[in-house]
C-alpha cells in the first residue's frame, strides 16, 4: 500500500505545478523582453466595468466546471454526489495540467472515479464516454467554424511572418487529425466492438501506477462490454443531456478571452469580431494538443500572443493578456489540485483497511 501511494504521489505530485508555472513565466518574460513597449499599455483602462467582465470570465470557468460535473453524474447514473463529481473534475484537470496535452489525465481519471465508489468497469466506461463527448465537440465545431468564418479572416495575422502563420495552420490541422482518429477508434470501441475497447483499457493498466489493478481491470472487461451495451441502448435524451453539458462546458471556456477583452475594451469589438475571437480560441485548443509541455504551458501563451495579437493594441499587451488568460483558465486548477491531491491520496491510500 505504501509503495502504491509513493508511485501515485510521484505521478501526480503537487510539486509538479512548479514546471508548468516556470515554463509559462519564462516564455512570457522572454516575449515581454523582446516586445516590450510601455506606451502600448496606455490603451488599457481599469474601471468597475473591468471588474464586472473579469468576474464574467471567472463565471465562465465556473459554468465549465458545473457542466462537467453534471455530465459525470449523468454518466455515473447519479451514483456520484455533487461533491464527488467536482472532486473528480478538479483532480482530473490537475492531472491534465501537469502532463503534456497529448497525454492528458485520462488513464488516471479511471482511478479517480473508481476510488469514489464506482466499479472499475463502470469507471472506464464513464471516462471513455467523457472522452468521446469531448472529441465529438471539437470534431463538430471545427468544420462549423470553417464554414461560418472566412478562411482569410481566420488565418490573417498582421505582424506575423508567413512561416509563423503556416506553422500554426499545420498545428491546427495536425491536432484535428489526431482528434478525429481518436474519435473514430473510440466510437468503434464503444458502439461497434467493445472487446477492442477492453483491450485498450488493459493496455492502459500496464502503466506502472495502474499495474496493481490490472487483474481487476481484466475481470472488469465483461463490465465494460455490458456498459457498452447499455450506452448503445441509451435513449436520445441521455446523449442530448450529456452532449448539452459538454457543449456548454467547452463553449463557456472559450468565452473567457472575449470577457477579458471586454474588461478593457468594452466598446471596441463588434459581434462578428467576437465570434472570430471565439473561433480562434477553439482552434488554439486544437493546436495545443501538439504541445509537449505540461498543460501546453509556454506554447499556449505564445500562440495566444501571435494568433489573437491583432485584436490588441500591441505585442506587449498581447503577452500580458495571455498571462491574464492563463491566470483565469489554467493556474487555478494547478493550485486547487495541489491542495486536493495530498488529501485524496491519504484518504484512499494512507491506511490499509
Amino acid at each position: 500500500m505504501e509503495g502504491e501511494q509513493q508511485t501515485l504521489t510521484k505521478k501526480i505530485s503537487p510539486y509538479k505545478i512548479i514546471y508548468p508555472i516556470f515554463i509559462g513565466l519564462i516564455v512570457v518574460s522572454y516575449m515581454l523582453y523582446k516586445e516590450f513597449n510601455i506606451e502600448a499599455f496606455d490603451a488599457i483602462t481599469f474601471t468597475w466595468i473591468s471588474v464586472f467582465w473579469l468576474f464574467i470570465a471567472l463565471l465562465c470557468m465556473a459554468i465549465r466546471d458545473i457542466g462537467y460535473a453534471i455530465r459525470v453524474r449523468i454518466l455515473s447514473g447519479q451514483r456520484l454526489t455533487w461533491k464527488q463529481a467536482f472532486r473528480i473534475i478538479f483532480l482530473w484537470e490537475f492531472t491534465s495540467a501537469v502532463t503534456p496535452s497529448a497525454i492528458g489525465g485520462t488513464s488516471i481519471a479511471i482511478l479517480f472515479v473508481n476510488k469514489e465508489g464506482v466499479k472499475v468497469g463502470r469507471s472506464s466506461a464513464i471516462v471513455m464516454a467523457t472522452s468521446f463527448l469531448d472529441e465529438l465537440y471539437f470534431i463538430i465545431m471545427f468544420p462549423i467554424i470553417l464554414l461560418c468564418v472566412n478562411h482569410n479572416a481566420l488565418w490573417n495575422m498582421p505582424g506575423n511572418n508567413e512561416a509563423v502563420v503556416k506553422s500554426l495552420y499545420w498545428f491546427a490541422i495536425g491536432g484535428y487529425t489526431i482528434k478525429l482518429l481518436y474519435l473514430l477508434v473510440l466510437s468503434y470501441g464503444l458502439f461497434r466492438n467493445p472487446r477492442s475497447l477492453k483491450y485498450l483499457i488493459l493496455k492502459c493498466f500496464k502503466l506502472r501506477i495502474l499495474r496493481k489493478w490490472r487483474h481487476s481491470a481484466n475481470e472488469a472487461g465483461y463490465d465494460i462490454i455490458r456498459n457498452s451495451k447499455e450506452l448503445k441502448q441509451m435513449p436520445f435524451s441521455f446523449w442530448l443531456k450529456t452532449f448539452g453539458a459538454t457543449f456548454f462546458s467547452w463553449t463557456a471556456r472559450y468565452w473567457v478571452v472575449n470577457a477579458i477583452l471586454m474588461a478593457f475594451w468594452a466598446g471596441k469589438y463588434n459581434l462578428m469580431e467576437h465570434f472570430l475571437i471565439f473561433a480562434r480560441q477553439l482552434i488554439m485548443w486544437i493546436m495545443m494538443l501538439i504541445s509537449p509541455t505540461p498543460g501546453g504551458s509556454g506554447f499556449a501563451e505564445y500562440v495566444f500572443s501571435k494568433y489573437l495579437g491583432e485584436f490588441l493594441p500591441g505585442a506587449s499587451v498581447a503577452v500580458a493578456m495571455a498571462l491574464l488568460w492563463r491566470l483565469i483558465s489554467y493556474y487555478p486548477y494547478l493550485f486547487i489540485g495541489a491542495f486536493l491531491v495530498p488529501k485524496w491520496i491519504n484518504k484512499h491510500f494512507g491506511q490499509k483497511k
